[in-house]
Order: C-alpha cells, then structure tokens, then sequence
C-alpha cells in the first residue's frame, strides 16, 4: 500500500522543486530573483500577478520562461485597442448542420499572459473578470469551467501612457501581487548583453505538472500561522485605511483610499508561501514584510497632495513599517 507522504515531506518536496525552477528559469532570465520569486510565489498561491516595468526588461520573456518551465497548457494574448470580448472569450458560431457551437478562446489554458493589458479598452479588460475570480466565463448563458490550475500574469508599461486605459480599482483588486521590474545591475546587463547576441540558445526543462502545482497549492493554505502574524498582518492593512479607527496619520495625509480585507488576505497567504521557499514550516513577521510592497501597491490610492510632493506608494508602505 502507498503511503501518504506528511505535510513537512510535501514542503520539502516543494522547496526542492522551487530551487530546480530557479534553476531552470535563471537559464534564460538574468538577474530578477526577486521577482521570479514572487511569481512563483503567487503561482503557489492561486494567485494572479502584474508585472511593471518600462520596455525592454524581459517582462514577456520571464512569463514565457516560467511557462515553459511548467508542464502546463499556455496562451499569449497581445491586448491592442481593437480587441473584443469575443477575442478572449470564445465566441457561439453556427456548425455545417446550422447548430450553434462554442469555440473556446485563448483564456483556455493554464497559464495566460495579458501581453500590454492597459492598451485595451475597459469593456475587454471586463472580460478577463469572471476568469480571475471565478474561474469561468459565460457565453450566450452557458457557464464554461476553466481548466485548473490557472493563472493569469499580466505585463503593463509604466511610461507610455497615451493610447491607454488604465486598470479600474476592481480589476487591479483581482491581482495579488503588483511586481515592479526594475534595471538590471551593471553586471548583469553585462550577462544579458553576451547572452542575447550569441547564438547559444538555452533549453529550459519542465519541471511540475499541474497535478504538483495543486497539490502545492493545497498545502500553502494548511500552513499553520501564529495569531500574532495574523494581526501583524490586518494591522498593516488597517494603517492603510484613512480617517478610520486604525488609519495611520501619513495614510490621512496623503492617501484617498486604503486596502480592503482581500489585501490582508493575500498578505497572510504570500506570507505562508514565502516561508515555505525559505524552508521554514510557519511564517513569522519578517514573510509579511517580504510580501507586503507588491500586495499592498496597487491596492492604495494617493491624493492629489501625495502626487503633488512626489510621495510613492512605497514610501508610505515603507513608513507604514
């Protein structure tokens, strides 16, 4: 009879299949531990991430990578002003024998990357909703499932405004993570610049199957986490919040709106990931503050005096700790 492994054999079967994806992904992509690590982390997760970062910074290659090092179906969508719903979705056509048949779109697949999703109107942005949370898309009032594990990692430039639409509240509330890409060291740019005008190209092996990545992802919500992280954590969140009981004074001054309890959520959740790419079995408050910056950035709103004085969201995050 097989036996069934314990919860700290699956933790370390885990921490053993992050360090071989490191690995793998690092093949490819120089630099930016810190943000494969939140990825992988939010994957771990069930989560959904946002990449930023100007152009030319390998965002799409990173997502690219990470898929290939999964053994999971992937699907890149380029959002342009002229996409529809339909385009996204799947759309009801009629067959030979004049019957109406469902031809399922991109967003059937394991991994989606929402390539430029701010140069999409609002209406097609929309569309993406109902997948992230809900896991299913509704076509002509038919509910299609969507194949699990999925998770959807979207690229954004941060400079190039004109011709875009920026995310609404609701939409960005979907992703767990905010992640910046910032310039690689002078070293690393020096790595990347041999890498990429060689003709030595890299094969990057699959490394888990979707079966793992859910069992994984099972395990990160039976992590066991101490009340005192826990308050740490809705403590953080609640600073955030201005003109309220817990709102702390630079959130009075300089914020229009804080996180809401989806962020104090998410902040425990990457917390207990976080521990488990450690090697540790329960996360402390140091796993909260290594989280904290991508989930709580796209969840707080500045005030015209925070953008008037050049006051960051990181900033306040950072004096908030």
């Amino acid at each position: 009879m097989k036996e069934i492994p314990n919860e700290v054999e699956v933790a370390d079967d885990l921490l053993q299949a992050y360090k071989t994806l490191t690995k793998e992904i690092s093949k490819v992509i120089i630099g930016q531990e810190d943000v494969v690590k939140l990825v992988l982390t939010c994957i771990f997760c069930q989560g959904h991430s946002l990449l930023i970062g100007v152009p030319g910074l390998a965002k799409t290659l990173l997502i690219n990578t990470i898929a290939s090092a999964l053994d999971l179906e992937f699907n890149r969508i380029q959002f342009t002003p002229d996409l529809m719903p339909s385009d996204i979705l799947g759309a009801e056509t009629l067959d030979k024998e004049r019957n109406f048949k469902f031809i399922r779109g991109p967003i059937f697949a394991n991994i989606i990357l929402a390539d430029e999703i701010n140069r999409t109107p609002p209406k097609t942005q929309a569309a993406l909703l109902e997948a992230m949370q809900e896991y299913s898309v509704t076509i002509a009032g038919n509910k299609y499932e969507l194949s699990m594990p999925f998770f959807v990692l979207a690229t954004q430039n941060p400079i190039e405004q004109e011709g875009t639409y920026p995310l609404p509240e609701a939409q960005l509330d979907r992703f767990m993570f905010n992640i910046f890409l910032d310039y690689p060291s002078y070293q690393n740019e020096i790595d990347i610049v041999k890498s990429t005008t060689s003709d030595t190209k890299y094969k990057v092996n699959k490394v888990l199957h979707g079966e793992d990545i859910m069992a994984y992802q099972h395990l990160v919500r039976r992590v066991p986490i101490a009340d005192n992280v826990v308050e740490y954590a809705v403590t953080l969140v609640q600073k955030t919040r201005p003109f309220t009981d817990q709102g702390a004074e630079i959130a009075n001054q300089y914020l229009e709106w804080g996180a809401g309890p989806r962020a104090s959520q998410y902040l425990v959740m990457g917390a207990k990931a976080n521990a488990l790419l450690e090697g540790k079995y329960s996360p402390d408050i140091e796993d909260i503050q290594a989280v904290v910056k991508p989930t709580l950035r796209h969840r707080m709103v500045r005030n015209f005096k925070a953008e008037a004085e050049g006051i960051t969201v990181d900033n306040i995050i950072d004096q908030l700790l």
